[in-house]
């Protein structure tokens, strides 16, 4: 293998309201949230700029960059109600519009960083969101409300759909004005939009109430069209009308997901051959800093990459050579090579979407999935965090010993068992 200009300048350093309606309107009944959407957020999530530590360099975070919070109708009717068919009343809505919670690719809702992405959204809005995959098509669409007086209602459910953006915060090296170095939280590759929504609430609410703008109760009352009601008055009690504008918002089928947290970049092709890598001279191990176990490749192919010692029998398992590198703005992105058994570190395509998933090696080639991204110390210490490009996990270890598996982590081993030290051997 031999070293290019991009390896040897990194080589050393490497190591080195409720509100509440006006007089006449019907009062929104809201349910209870549940134990798991009403836990508190995270106050202390990091922001960009602020400092971090080693232990953190094998951590990230997301961080919410936009929100909006629109008031949204999911279940709708209208309902004539005539003298003397007062009373409570059932009716059975149809669905208007269906929203999901959703994360970048993914709406299964099973990582820890899409858990915190929804905690940080309910934090910046000071909204009770769902925090856990659901979806309004799962409520029953009955609504059942008390009538004190006659008119055109329309019975609905409604929620605060909240949409936005979210970032992805790594711990890494920044150089300051003065010229020193400091660890610092910086934005990295992933990130994507989310969706989550607020409890629904259901209620009725007729054309002459009078409701607070921009609220669920106003966006049913528009529904009613109302300037034309006053031709319903030869409906029968309790008919139900088509003036309501019912047309289902689904949105467009997903991607399959990727990742619990994916990265969002398009994968690249060329899984037939095995590519050509431009590889630095120098071997590495990543061990875990202080001591004696490494990252240790496999002799077996269905086989992970394990902490393992160094020995005389490890056969340069424990080194790993750094190809096809990049650099930017102080990120290596790199394919690591074993020189043991040939192979590039990857995580296996049918697990990218898996947490903890065990990292592997497999015929190099032209693939996100066996590329990473190097986050480092300052200059003079050779701690790392390692990420896969594809997935945007962070790599790690569940315990400390011998034949442990390294896996992936969707936030990194935040009691810093993501740390590592990348020395020359």
């Amino acid at each position: 293998m031999r070293s290019t200009g991009p390896v040897s300048r990194i080589g050393r350093s490497l190591v080195a309201v409720t509100t509440t309606a006006a007089a006449g309107a019907v009062t929104v009944l809201s349910f209870g949230v549940s134990p798991a959407a009403a836990a508190p957020a995270d106050v202390t999530a990091p922001r960009p700029g602020d400092s971090c530590t080693a232990a953190d360099l094998g951590t990230r975070h997301p961080y919410i960059k936009t929100t909006e919070v629109s008031p949204t109708i999911t279940h709708f009717k209208g309902w004539y109600v005539t003298e003397g068919t007062t009373g409570q009343q059932t009716v059975s809505t149809d669905t208007t519009t269906v929203i999901a919670v959703s994360v970048g690719l993914n709406d299964s809702i099973e990582t820890s960083f899409a858990v915190e992405a929804l905690s940080n959204v309910k934090a910046t809005v000071g909204l009770d969101v769902k925090l856990e995959y659901t979806s309004t098509s799962k409520e029953s669409n009955s609504v059942t409300w008390n009538l004190t007086q006659p008119g055109y209602y329309g019975f609905y459910k409604g929620t605060k759909k909240v949409t936005g953006t979210y970032g992805s915060l790594n711990c890494n090296r920044a150089q300051q004005d003065d010229g020193r170095w400091a660890l610092e939280w910086t934005e990295g590759p992933g990130g994507g939009g989310f969706t989550t929504f607020t409890t629904l609430e259901e209620g009725a609410v007729r054309c002459q109430d009078g409701v607070p703008a921009d609220s669920i109760m106003a966006r049913a009352q528009a529904l009613l069209d109302c300037g034309s009601a006053a031709v319903k008055a030869d409906h029968p009690a309790g008919a139900a009308t088509q003036t309501a504008q019912q047309k289902p918002d689904r949105p467009a089928p997903k991607p399959a997901p990727t990742s619990g947290t994916s990265t969002e970049q398009p994968r690249t092709t060329g899984h037939s051959a095995r590519a050509a890598l431009d590889c630095s001279a120098e071997a590495y191990k990543i061990a875990v800093p202080g001591k004696p176990l490494s990252w240790g490749a496999p002799l077996l192919a269905d086989d992970g990459v394990r902490l393992r010692p160094s020995t005389i029998f490890s056969a340069h398992l424990d080194h790993w050579r750094l190809c096809n590198v990049t650099e930017r703005d102080g990120v290596i992105e790199a394919s690591l090579w074993n020189w043991g058994n040939g192979g590039c570190a990857t995580i296996a395509e049918q697990n990218a979407a898996t947490e903890r998933a065990v990292l592997m090696t497999v015929p190099c080639a032209e693939d996100d999935l066996q590329r990473f991204y190097i986050y480092r110390d300052v200059p003079g210490s050779s701690k790392i965090g390692v990420q896969n490009k594809y997935t945007g996990s962070m790599m790690g270890y569940d315990r400390y010993a011998d034949g442990e598996f390294i896996r992936q982590y969707s936030s990194g081993r935040q009691d810093g068992t993501g740390t590592f030290d990348l020395t020359g051997v």
